[in-house]
């Protein structure tokens, strides 16, 4: 029989019953963010093995089981089980879509709108260089030292672990140089796509620079859709601008950012000002604000954090590169938020800036003198 004293006891119940599913939701969390490192070293297993391409043929995605993709890569025909058990895995966070057979145990894969950006286009650019540009054996190494940043910030984690900078790792390993090069063009190009499209800065420009313009990628498709410009110079340290093919109306310029900056009626930049400390990137931007006239402008492509942290797609991919910038570049460079590039560009001499969101991962930073 119960009695008066039983609610609170009922309710107390509930409480503990409640707490119980917190703490099965809390360690199955953890459990999925200590096994999260299968996420992206799957992918640069699907990467490796040219899945995206296999799949699509030519854009008929149609769905193909692990056997038959390995049918068109592996002429012994690999293991179908083990390549089923990496595209299960990757299926659950949206690169490929699963196609069960109701009257059977049959799986089949076909390609999601992410799996897609892996797809080698008719440039043969894709996703799929950036993937394996940052799991590259030098940069795997750098990984397990990421406490140390949080530790002693003289030195990041690359540097620990290679024995001198990325940049100038890069710069000696010819392999790695092109590997990075074919990564910035892949994502360079739909990105810029998305620029010209939903930015019209560019009107009355007649010689515009590229500041870190690597091998004139984004030179030549602004080029391309505003004739106006009379003149591009495309600008970056001088063994990469050795390497950069001739382009109509480019000239290729030799030079260091932190010492002086061609001059134009505009600069553009893209993904440079994030791989730098808030002095260098003083030194760059007042280098840049010097070669400008009165009324010229400086088109920065930047990422730029959000001011409050959530749980979107969107952050985590921010956070998630600025630890990257952290670990491989520089332990003190960091992604920022745009009040954070308005104030540096304030502080050399800009009159202000103006921000364009026309991608989710860049934000169209313009600086204006």
């Amino acid at each position: 029989m119960v009695g008066k004293e039983d609610p609170p006891m009922g309710k107390e119940s509930a409480n503990t019953v409640a707490g119980s599913e917190n703490h099965k939701t809390a360690r199955l969390a953890i459990l999925e963010l200590a096994n999260m490192i299968s996420v992206p070293m799957s992918l640069n297993a699907v990467v490796r093995l040219k899945i995206a391409d296999a799949i699509w043929q030519g854009g008929s995605n149609f769905p193909l089981s692990a056997s038959e993709i390995l049918a068109r890569l592996v002429p012994s025909g690999g293991d179908a089980d083990n390549l089923e058990r990496i595209l299960r895995m990757l299926t659950s966070y949206g690169v490929f879509e699963e196609h069960l057979n109701p009257n059977s145990s049959d799986r089949r894969y076909s390609l999601t709108d992410v799996g897609k950006t892996l797809v080698t286009d008719s440039d043969g650019l894709s996703y799929a260089s950036y993937v394996l540009q940052h799991h590259q054996d030098a940069l795997m190494r750098a990984w397990p030292r990421v406490h140390e940043a949080a530790i002693d910030a003289t030195t990041e984690p690359f540097v620990r672990a290679n024995g001198e900078a990325a940049y100038s790792y890069y710069g000696k390993n010819e392999e790695m140089n092109l590997l990075m090069q074919r990564a910035m063009a892949g994502v360079s190009v739909p990105f810029m796509k998305a620029v010209l499209d939903g930015y019209d800065g560019f009107g009355g420009v007649e010689k515009l620079v590229d500041v870190g313009g690597s091998a004139g990628d984004c030179l030549r498709m602004i080029l391309q859709k505003h004739p106006h410009i009379k003149e591009g110079i495309n600008f970056d340290l001088p063994e990469v601008v050795a390497r950069a093919p001739s382009i109509p109306g480019v000239t290729h310029v030799g030079g260091d950012m932190f010492k002086s900056v061609p001059t134009g009626d505009a600069i553009f930049m893209k993904w440079v000002l994030s791989t730098w400390t808030d002095d260098e990137c003083k030194m760059i931007l007042e280098n840049c604000c010097k070669s400008l006239p009165a009324g010229g402008k400086l088109i920065a492509c930047e990422p730029t954090v959000p001011e409050k942290t959530d749980d979107s797609h969107r952050t985590r991919a921010l956070l998630a590169n600025d630890i990257f910038i952290m670990t491989i570049y520089s332990a003190k460079s960091k992604q920022r938020t745009e009040d954070e590039f308005r104030q540096l560009g304030l502080s050399v001499g800009f009159s202000g800036m103006r921000s364009f969101h026309v991608d989710y991962f860049y934000c169209v930073l313009e600086f204006q003198k």
